[in-house]
């Protein structure tokens, strides 16, 4: 009997009659597994575990709510987890881009992505929410860009040649540099975080849904909570697809790529609190979602769920709640990539905020500025996009390539005009990664 199976037969013993019980279990009743993950840590009142990234406790691209529990907890508990680089770990700085695009063509079906799990959290059943709260991230040194050539991306057929970057990543600065005279601001966030969704069998973790999973917005940092839907017993949380840094839309498909030393999660359940779409909350303000293959869709999925936390928030009946959304909810393009496509709105806690200012339809003495606007929402934001692309090319003096990871690290696109039949995106690219050197 093979190591993984000997975990799974012991977490299917240890969960048979524990975690598939009634009440919350103690530490005497854990699996010898378990035990041994709790830590001592006098500040927390729920327990805290340590879940180590090892071949045992990740996989590689799938989730499948049949997988069995890598730990179990206690709603309250704290939980350090470690997650891996993409593929079992095998990007690293050396590794080329014809190796990456083969570890793609040689295990279709999955994403690139390592996730740690799954977490089985007692209590939790489908119609319960879920809060998971990002206490603290530390990541590697290092991190990687790179577009798969012809393959994936935003624009797969513009770029049939590819490329890798690697990145050193300096912490104490914040920046990683990507070229000299060019600084790329970090700040570390889980490009996949969420639960087990209900459909049974295996699926690629690519698309993010209603379970969360893999929805790379890269305003969850560290601070922020997740509220999720939980969809079958135990919930199972994963975590990988660790991030550096990432642009809004991830044009080129990846960000900074990282992994994670520690990413500090406290998962509590809280009972019969129906939530249709995953949610955040940060100290000022409350972000919603929505995705889909369509990214007029998602838009429309996102203004939903937004008009319904304004509704709620402010007392408001739907049709001025869906009055007010323009003038106080930021929206922007999360990403385009990751077949469903993705929008967030960004909504302030303090009910008397508006928005500071109007979209930029041009260059500022801040950003650089693209716009597009049309009906079919996914056009506008090729426009934007491509545009973006050609003008680092012509007033940075960006290679192709570079151009095009450059946009996906670090450009913001926004929504401007969500309610009419024109739609508009502005695409924008702080000057302030270039130093004084360039």
């Amino acid at each position: 009997m093979d190591g993984r199976l000997k975990l799974k037969v012991a977490i299917g013993l240890a969960l048979s009659g524990v975690a598939f019980g009634i009440g919350a279990i103690t530490l005497q009743q854990m699996s010898v597994a378990d035990q041994l993950r709790v830590v001592p840590d006098s500040r927390n009142k729920g327990m805290t575990h340590v879940l180590p990234a090892t071949m045992e406790t990740t996989q590689w691209g799938w989730f499948d709510n049949s997988e069995p529990p890598r730990m179990v907890i206690n709603s309250g508990d704290t939980v350090i987890v470690e997650t891996m680089m993409h593929s079992h770990n095998q990007l690293w700085p050396g590794k080329t881009i014809e190796e990456l695009k083969k570890l793609r063509t040689d295990w279709p079906g999955r994403g690139p992505m390592t996730l740690t799990g799954p977490i089985f959290v007692n209590d939790a059943e489908p119609g319960d929410m879920l809060k998971i709260r990002i206490n603290k991230i530390e990541s590697r040194a290092y991190g990687a860009n790179f577009n798969i050539p012809g393959m994936f991306g935003q624009f797969p057929k513009e770029f049939s040649d590819g490329q890798v970057k690697y990145f050193y990543l300096d912490w104490d600065r914040k920046v990683a540099e990507f070229a000299p005279g060019i600084e790329i601001p970090l700040r570390a966030f889980p490009g996949t975080l969420g639960v087990a969704r209900a459909e049974p069998g295996r699926y690629n973790a690519v698309p993010p849904g209603p379970f969360a999973g893999n929805i790379d917005n890269r305003d969850l940092i560290e601070g922020s909570t997740l509220y999720v839907p939980v969809f079958v017993k135990g919930a199972l949380v994963w975590t990988g697809d660790s991030h550096a840094a990432q642009g809004n839309g991830e044009v080129n498909l990846t960000a900074v790529e990282t992994a994670f030393h520690e990413i500090s999660l406290t998962i509590a359940v809280e009972k019969n609190k129906k939530l249709e779409w995953p949610k955040i909350e940060r100290a000022k303000d409350w972000i919603t979602m929505g995705f889909d293959e369509d990214l007029n869709k998602a838009l429309d999925n996102a203004k939903s769920e937004t008009t319904k936390f304004l509704a709620e928030q402010r007392t408001l009946k739907p049709e001025q709640a869906l009055a007010l959304m323009p003038k106080v909810s930021d929206c922007r393009v999360t990403q385009v990539v990751d077949i469903k496509k993705g929008v967030h709105c960004i909504n302030p806690k303090d009910t008397k905020a508006m928005m500071s200012e109007p979209r930029p339809i041009s260059e500022t003495p801040q950003d650089l500025v693209t716009y597009a606007k049309g009906q079919d929402l996914n056009k506008a934001m090729d426009t934007a996009s491509w545009d973006m692309i050609q003008l680092l090319q012509k007033q940075k003096g960006l290679s192709r390539l570079d151009a095009y990871s450059i946009a996906s690290i670090m450009m913001d696109c926004r929504l401007g005009e969500i309610m009419a039949a024109e739609k508009s995106v502005h695409c924008l690219v702080s000057k302030s990664i270039w130093t004084s050197k360039n």
